[in-house]
Protein backbone atom coordinates (compact mmCIF):
# COMPACT_ATOMS: atom_id res chain seq x y z
CA UNK A 1 0.00 0.00 0.00
CA UNK A 2 0.76 3.58 -0.76
CA UNK A 3 -0.77 7.04 0.15
CA UNK A 4 -2.76 6.75 -3.18
CA UNK A 5 -4.51 3.82 -1.02
CA UNK A 6 -7.76 4.60 0.27
CA UNK A 7 -10.22 3.86 3.29
CA UNK A 8 -11.49 0.73 0.71
CA UNK A 9 -8.09 -0.89 1.28
CA UNK A 10 -7.32 -0.92 4.41
CA UNK A 11 -10.85 -1.23 6.48
CA UNK A 12 -11.75 -3.63 8.78
CA UNK A 13 -15.21 -5.04 7.59
CA UNK A 14 -15.49 -7.59 10.44
CA UNK A 15 -16.42 -6.11 13.51
CA UNK A 16 -19.10 -6.63 16.56
CA UNK A 17 -22.59 -4.91 17.54
CA UNK A 18 -23.75 -3.75 20.96
CA UNK A 19 -27.15 -1.92 21.68
CA UNK A 20 -27.44 1.49 23.46
CA UNK A 21 -29.64 -0.32 25.57
CA UNK A 22 -27.81 -3.27 27.04
CA UNK A 23 -25.70 -3.43 29.96
CA UNK A 24 -22.35 -2.31 29.18
CA UNK A 25 -20.60 -5.46 30.95
CA UNK A 26 -21.85 -7.06 27.21
CA UNK A 27 -19.52 -5.10 25.84
CA UNK A 28 -16.42 -7.23 27.56
CA UNK A 29 -17.78 -10.07 25.05
CA UNK A 30 -18.20 -8.25 22.07
CA UNK A 31 -14.36 -7.29 21.59
CA UNK A 32 -12.59 -10.26 20.22
CA UNK A 33 -8.75 -10.68 19.20
CA UNK A 34 -8.00 -10.01 15.25
CA UNK A 35 -11.18 -7.30 15.13
CA UNK A 36 -10.76 -3.37 15.76
CA UNK A 37 -10.71 -2.62 19.51
CA UNK A 38 -14.11 -0.98 18.96
CA UNK A 39 -17.74 -2.14 18.98
CA UNK A 40 -20.41 -0.34 17.01
CA UNK A 41 -23.51 0.73 18.84
CA UNK A 42 -27.04 -0.04 17.33
CA UNK A 43 -30.29 1.79 18.59
CA UNK A 44 -33.61 -0.44 18.75
CA UNK A 45 -34.22 -0.16 14.97
CA UNK A 46 -30.58 -1.41 14.31
CA UNK A 47 -29.06 1.77 13.33
CA UNK A 48 -25.81 2.50 14.02
CA UNK A 49 -25.75 5.87 16.90
CA UNK A 50 -21.72 5.55 17.76
CA UNK A 51 -19.01 3.83 18.76
CA UNK A 52 -17.67 2.01 22.02
CA UNK A 53 -13.69 1.68 22.52
CA UNK A 54 -12.39 -1.13 24.44
CA UNK A 55 -10.00 1.77 26.33
CA UNK A 56 -13.24 3.77 27.23
CA UNK A 57 -14.92 0.17 28.80
CA UNK A 58 -11.55 -0.64 30.76
CA UNK A 59 -10.56 2.74 32.36
CA UNK A 60 -14.03 3.34 33.25
CA UNK A 61 -15.25 2.93 36.49
CA UNK A 62 -18.90 2.21 36.89
CA UNK A 63 -20.45 -0.48 37.38
CA UNK A 64 -20.83 -2.70 34.13
CA UNK A 65 -24.02 -4.12 34.88
CA UNK A 66 -25.80 -1.34 35.96
CA UNK A 67 -23.99 0.73 33.12
CA UNK A 68 -26.25 1.39 29.89
CA UNK A 69 -23.41 1.25 26.68
CA UNK A 70 -24.62 4.96 25.39
CA UNK A 71 -23.55 6.30 28.89
CA UNK A 72 -20.20 5.06 27.29
CA UNK A 73 -20.45 5.46 23.79
CA UNK A 74 -18.63 7.61 21.29
CA UNK A 75 -20.00 9.76 18.28
CA UNK A 76 -16.59 9.64 15.78
CA UNK A 77 -15.97 11.23 12.73
CA UNK A 78 -17.13 9.47 10.13
CA UNK A 79 -15.32 8.10 7.18
CA UNK A 80 -16.11 7.11 3.61
CA UNK A 81 -14.89 4.49 1.56
CA UNK A 82 -12.91 6.70 -1.05
CA UNK A 83 -11.03 9.08 1.64
CA UNK A 84 -7.41 9.38 1.70
CA UNK A 85 -5.44 8.34 4.53
CA UNK A 86 -4.17 11.47 4.59
CA UNK A 87 -7.67 12.69 5.80
CA UNK A 88 -7.85 9.81 7.47
CA UNK A 89 -5.17 10.48 9.65
CA UNK A 90 -6.32 13.82 9.94
CA UNK A 91 -9.80 13.05 11.65
CA UNK A 92 -7.62 10.69 13.94
CA UNK A 93 -5.72 13.83 15.63
CA UNK A 94 -8.33 16.49 15.27
CA UNK A 95 -10.88 14.24 17.11
CA UNK A 96 -8.77 12.11 19.53
CA UNK A 97 -10.71 9.30 18.26
CA UNK A 98 -8.29 6.49 16.79
CA UNK A 99 -10.81 4.36 15.19
CA UNK A 100 -13.45 5.52 13.15
CA UNK A 101 -16.48 3.74 11.27
CA UNK A 102 -16.53 3.65 7.91
CA UNK A 103 -19.61 4.44 6.47
CA UNK A 104 -21.34 3.78 2.60
CA UNK A 105 -24.70 4.64 1.82
CA UNK A 106 -25.60 5.73 5.39
CA UNK A 107 -24.78 2.41 6.61
CA UNK A 108 -21.48 1.34 8.36
CA UNK A 109 -19.72 -1.28 6.53
CA UNK A 110 -16.59 -1.46 9.26
CA UNK A 111 -14.23 0.60 11.37
CA UNK A 112 -10.72 1.67 10.50
CA UNK A 113 -7.55 2.21 12.60
CA UNK A 114 -4.89 3.55 13.27
CA UNK A 115 -2.33 0.87 12.82
CA UNK A 116 -3.87 -0.22 9.47
CA UNK A 117 -3.49 3.65 8.67
CA UNK A 118 0.35 3.78 9.66
CA UNK A 119 0.63 -0.11 8.43
CA UNK A 120 -0.62 1.20 5.07
CA UNK A 121 1.75 3.99 5.00
CA UNK A 122 4.81 2.58 5.52
CA UNK A 123 4.43 -0.54 3.85
CA UNK A 124 5.39 2.07 0.81
CA UNK A 125 8.45 4.31 0.00
CA UNK A 126 7.78 6.86 3.11
CA UNK A 127 8.77 3.75 5.47
CA UNK A 128 11.88 3.46 4.43
CA UNK A 129 12.97 7.09 6.23
CA UNK A 130 14.67 6.93 9.55
CA UNK A 131 12.65 7.02 12.91
CA UNK A 132 14.88 10.50 13.92
CA UNK A 133 12.82 12.35 10.87
CA UNK A 134 9.31 12.06 13.05
CA UNK A 135 10.72 11.33 16.54
CA UNK A 136 9.91 13.33 19.52
CA UNK A 137 13.27 14.48 20.39
CA UNK A 138 14.95 15.73 23.98
CA UNK A 139 11.59 13.66 25.69
CA UNK A 140 10.80 14.68 29.15
CA UNK A 141 12.27 12.00 31.83
CA UNK A 142 11.80 11.32 34.96
CA UNK A 143 14.28 9.81 37.58
CA UNK A 144 13.76 5.91 38.40
CA UNK A 145 13.25 7.68 42.37
CA UNK A 146 10.79 9.85 41.73
CA UNK A 147 7.18 9.76 42.60
CA UNK A 148 4.45 8.10 40.22
CA UNK A 149 2.76 11.95 41.40
CA UNK A 150 5.85 13.62 39.66
CA UNK A 151 5.18 11.18 36.17
CA UNK A 152 1.90 12.20 36.56
CA UNK A 153 2.40 15.96 36.55
CA UNK A 154 4.85 15.65 33.73
CA UNK A 155 2.06 13.60 31.17
CA UNK A 156 -0.52 16.43 32.53
CA UNK A 157 1.88 19.57 32.20
CA UNK A 158 2.74 18.45 28.67
CA UNK A 159 0.19 16.29 27.74
CA UNK A 160 2.08 13.40 27.24
CA UNK A 161 0.96 9.54 27.16
CA UNK A 162 4.83 8.07 27.75
CA UNK A 163 7.52 9.17 30.04
CA UNK A 164 10.85 7.70 29.91
CA UNK A 165 12.69 6.14 33.42
CA UNK A 166 16.72 7.21 34.05
CA UNK A 167 18.74 6.18 36.50
CA UNK A 168 21.98 7.46 36.65
CA UNK A 169 21.93 9.05 32.80
CA UNK A 170 20.62 5.57 31.70
CA UNK A 171 17.15 4.09 30.22
CA UNK A 172 16.03 1.77 32.71
CA UNK A 173 12.21 1.92 32.14
CA UNK A 174 9.22 3.09 30.21
CA UNK A 175 5.78 4.36 32.25
CA UNK A 176 2.23 4.87 29.98
CA UNK A 177 -0.99 6.37 31.27
CA UNK A 178 -1.73 2.35 31.18
CA UNK A 179 0.41 1.77 33.35
CA UNK A 180 -0.55 4.44 35.92
CA UNK A 181 -4.25 3.26 35.54
CA UNK A 182 -3.78 -0.19 36.18
CA UNK A 183 -1.70 0.00 38.81
CA UNK A 184 -2.92 3.16 40.59
CA UNK A 185 -6.23 3.72 40.03
CA UNK A 186 -7.64 0.44 38.51
CA UNK A 187 -6.47 -2.22 40.50
CA UNK A 188 -7.77 -6.07 40.56
CA UNK A 189 -10.87 -5.77 42.52
CA UNK A 190 -10.22 -6.50 46.12
CA UNK A 191 -12.04 -8.27 48.90
CA UNK A 192 -14.04 -6.20 51.81
CA UNK A 193 -14.50 -2.69 52.08
CA UNK A 194 -11.43 -0.81 52.28
CA UNK A 195 -10.30 2.75 52.09
CA UNK A 196 -9.45 2.77 48.04
CA UNK A 197 -9.06 6.46 48.06
CA UNK A 198 -6.41 6.27 50.81
CA UNK A 199 -4.88 3.62 49.29
CA UNK A 200 -4.54 5.42 45.68
CA UNK A 201 -2.79 8.12 47.68
CA UNK A 202 -0.57 6.21 49.25
CA UNK A 203 0.38 4.68 45.82
CA UNK A 204 0.92 7.93 43.86
CA UNK A 205 3.99 8.54 46.06
CA UNK A 206 4.98 5.45 45.00
CA UNK A 207 9.06 5.68 42.80
CA UNK A 208 8.26 5.29 39.31
CA UNK A 209 10.59 2.04 38.86
CA UNK A 210 7.45 0.47 40.75
CA UNK A 211 5.20 0.43 38.10
CA UNK A 212 7.69 1.01 34.90
CA UNK A 213 8.08 -1.33 31.77
CA UNK A 214 11.47 -2.92 31.60
CA UNK A 215 13.40 -3.80 29.48
CA UNK A 216 12.30 -0.85 27.16
CA UNK A 217 12.03 -2.36 23.95
CA UNK A 218 14.17 0.63 21.79
CA UNK A 219 15.76 1.49 18.13
CA UNK A 220 18.45 3.42 17.07
CA UNK A 221 17.86 7.10 14.81
CA UNK A 222 18.57 5.19 11.46
CA UNK A 223 15.96 2.38 12.12
CA UNK A 224 13.49 2.97 9.31
CA UNK A 225 9.91 3.79 9.88
CA UNK A 226 8.67 0.40 8.56
CA UNK A 227 10.12 -1.83 11.03
CA UNK A 228 9.85 0.23 13.84
CA UNK A 229 6.26 0.04 13.20
CA UNK A 230 6.83 -3.97 12.95
CA UNK A 231 8.24 -4.00 16.24
CA UNK A 232 5.33 -1.84 17.59
CA UNK A 233 2.87 -4.10 16.06
CA UNK A 234 4.87 -7.53 17.25
CA UNK A 235 5.16 -6.11 20.87
CA UNK A 236 1.51 -4.84 21.11
CA UNK A 237 3.00 -1.34 22.37
CA UNK A 238 2.54 1.71 21.22
CA UNK A 239 5.64 4.06 22.31
CA UNK A 240 9.61 3.00 20.99
CA UNK A 241 12.39 4.70 23.02
CA UNK A 242 14.99 6.16 20.61
CA UNK A 243 19.05 5.22 21.16
CA UNK A 244 21.94 6.45 20.11
CA UNK A 245 24.57 4.17 21.38
CA UNK A 246 23.22 5.02 25.48
CA UNK A 247 22.29 8.13 25.30
CA UNK A 248 18.01 8.38 25.09
CA UNK A 249 17.77 10.84 22.22
CA UNK A 250 13.58 10.50 21.35
CA UNK A 251 10.62 8.43 21.05
CA UNK A 252 7.97 8.05 18.72
CA UNK A 253 4.48 7.21 19.44
CA UNK A 254 1.35 6.26 17.34
CA UNK A 255 0.88 10.34 17.07
CA UNK A 256 4.54 10.73 15.93
CA UNK A 257 3.21 8.50 12.66
CA UNK A 258 0.05 10.11 12.19
CA UNK A 259 1.13 13.52 12.34
CA UNK A 260 3.50 13.36 9.10
CA UNK A 261 0.92 11.36 7.76
CA UNK A 262 -1.59 13.81 7.53
CA UNK A 263 0.39 16.56 5.58
CA UNK A 264 1.53 14.04 2.98
CA UNK A 265 -1.10 15.03 0.48
CA UNK A 266 -0.31 18.85 1.71
CA UNK A 267 -0.85 20.80 -2.34
CA UNK A 268 1.03 23.81 -1.66
CA UNK A 269 4.11 24.54 0.49
CA UNK A 270 2.75 26.21 3.86
CA UNK A 271 1.89 26.60 6.95
CA UNK A 272 -1.05 25.12 8.41
CA UNK A 273 -3.21 24.65 11.74
CA UNK A 274 -4.84 21.92 12.55
CA UNK A 275 -6.86 21.54 16.14
CA UNK A 276 -7.39 18.23 18.91
CA UNK A 277 -10.07 20.08 21.65
CA UNK A 278 -11.23 17.78 24.16
CA UNK A 279 -13.81 18.58 26.29
CA UNK A 280 -13.54 22.39 26.28
CA UNK A 281 -16.20 24.51 24.68
CA UNK A 282 -14.52 27.06 21.68
CA UNK A 283 -16.83 29.83 20.95
CA UNK A 284 -16.66 31.37 17.24
CA UNK A 285 -15.19 34.64 19.08
CA UNK A 286 -12.31 32.72 20.69
CA UNK A 287 -11.77 30.19 17.68
CA UNK A 288 -11.25 33.45 15.37
CA UNK A 289 -8.72 35.02 17.74
CA UNK A 290 -6.62 31.74 17.43
CA UNK A 291 -6.80 31.93 13.72
CA UNK A 292 -5.84 35.79 13.98
CA UNK A 293 -3.11 34.82 16.53
CA UNK A 294 -1.86 32.37 13.86
CA UNK A 295 -1.89 34.38 10.57
CA UNK A 296 0.32 36.62 12.50
CA UNK A 297 2.72 33.34 13.65
CA UNK A 298 2.44 32.87 9.61
CA UNK A 299 3.35 36.04 8.36
CA UNK A 300 6.59 36.10 10.64
CA UNK A 301 7.81 32.71 9.98
CA UNK A 302 6.36 31.28 6.43
CA UNK A 303 9.52 32.60 4.40
CA UNK A 304 11.87 30.60 6.90
CA UNK A 305 9.89 27.23 6.94
CA UNK A 306 7.53 27.53 4.27
CA UNK A 307 6.33 23.73 5.04
CA UNK A 308 4.87 22.61 8.01
CA UNK A 309 1.59 21.93 10.02
CA UNK A 310 0.91 23.47 13.68
CA UNK A 311 -0.60 20.93 15.71
CA UNK A 312 -2.91 22.61 18.57
CA UNK A 313 -3.86 20.40 21.20
CA UNK A 314 -6.11 21.71 23.86
CA UNK A 315 -8.12 20.58 26.94
CA UNK A 316 -9.68 21.62 30.11
CA UNK A 317 -9.21 20.28 33.42
CA UNK A 318 -12.86 19.12 34.40
CA UNK A 319 -14.18 20.76 37.82
CA UNK A 320 -11.73 23.14 37.84
CA UNK A 321 -12.68 26.79 37.13
CA UNK A 322 -11.97 30.76 38.26
CA UNK A 323 -15.19 32.16 38.49
CA UNK A 324 -16.48 30.01 35.33
CA UNK A 325 -13.48 30.27 33.32
CA UNK A 326 -12.17 26.74 33.18
CA UNK A 327 -8.13 25.80 33.85
CA UNK A 328 -7.24 25.05 30.26
CA UNK A 329 -3.63 23.06 29.52
CA UNK A 330 -2.52 24.08 25.64
CA UNK A 331 0.16 21.57 23.80
CA UNK A 332 1.68 22.86 20.83
CA UNK A 333 4.07 20.61 18.24
CA UNK A 334 5.29 22.25 15.27
CA UNK A 335 6.05 20.14 12.60
CA UNK A 336 8.35 21.35 9.53
CA UNK A 337 10.66 20.71 7.14
CA UNK A 338 13.70 22.53 9.13
CA UNK A 339 12.70 20.36 12.21
CA UNK A 340 9.97 19.71 15.22
CA UNK A 341 9.28 22.13 17.77
CA UNK A 342 7.51 21.73 21.06
CA UNK A 343 5.43 24.43 23.53
CA UNK A 344 2.79 24.14 26.44
CA UNK A 345 0.91 26.56 28.77
CA UNK A 346 -1.54 26.09 31.20
CA UNK A 347 -4.08 29.14 33.13
CA UNK A 348 -7.51 30.37 32.92
CA UNK A 349 -9.36 30.32 29.94
CA UNK A 350 -8.58 29.79 26.27
CA UNK A 351 -7.12 32.73 24.36
CA UNK A 352 -4.84 33.59 27.34
CA UNK A 353 -3.48 30.31 27.33
CA UNK A 354 -3.49 29.62 23.59
CA UNK A 355 -1.26 33.32 23.50
CA UNK A 356 0.83 31.83 25.87
CA UNK A 357 1.79 28.74 24.58
CA UNK A 358 2.27 30.59 21.35
CA UNK A 359 4.81 32.87 22.35
CA UNK A 360 6.67 30.16 24.31
CA UNK A 361 7.09 28.44 20.84
CA UNK A 362 8.09 31.60 19.43
CA UNK A 363 11.00 32.47 21.25
CA UNK A 364 11.99 28.98 20.98
CA UNK A 365 12.00 29.18 17.16
CA UNK A 366 14.20 32.84 17.52
CA UNK A 367 16.75 31.03 18.98
CA UNK A 368 17.38 28.20 17.43
CA UNK A 369 19.95 26.64 15.23
CA UNK A 370 17.42 25.42 12.78
CA UNK A 371 16.39 29.10 12.54
CA UNK A 372 19.65 31.68 12.63
CA UNK A 373 21.28 29.15 10.42
CA UNK A 374 18.36 30.39 7.62
CA UNK A 375 18.62 34.25 8.82
CA UNK A 376 20.28 35.66 11.31
CA UNK A 377 18.40 38.37 11.50
CA UNK A 378 16.04 35.90 13.76
CA UNK A 379 18.63 36.60 16.38
CA UNK A 380 17.56 40.55 16.46
CA UNK A 381 13.86 39.41 16.73
CA UNK A 382 14.50 37.13 19.91
CA UNK A 383 16.38 40.18 22.05
CA UNK A 384 13.11 42.03 21.19
CA UNK A 385 10.98 39.55 21.70
CA UNK A 386 12.87 39.76 25.44
CA UNK A 387 13.12 42.51 25.92
CA UNK A 388 16.74 43.34 25.48
CA UNK A 389 18.49 45.81 23.28
CA UNK A 390 19.99 44.94 20.01
CA UNK A 391 23.57 44.89 19.28
CA UNK A 392 24.98 48.19 18.24
CA UNK A 393 26.69 47.71 14.61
Amino acid sequence: MTMSATAKEVYSQQFNTVLENDAASRCLEGFKKGLPPVLAVLDDKGRYVGMISRRSVLRTRLDLTRTKVKSLMTVAPEVSLGDSLSRIAKLMINSGVRQLPVMDKGRIVGFITDEAVIHSVVSGEWGSNPVQSIMTRAPHTVEANRSVGAVMGLMREFGISHVPVMDKGKLVGLVSIQDILESIYYPPVRMGNQDVAGEQLNSLALAAKGIMNSPVITVEPKKILRDCEALMHNHDISCLCVLDGDRLVGVVTKLDFLEPISQLETPERRLTVQFGIKDVDVSPDQQQFMMQEFDGFVRRFQEAFQLGTLFVYMKSHRGTSMRGTPMVHCRLQFRTTRGNFFAASEGWGIEPTFKVALDRLERRLLRSKELLGYNPRYAKDYLRKIGLPEEEE
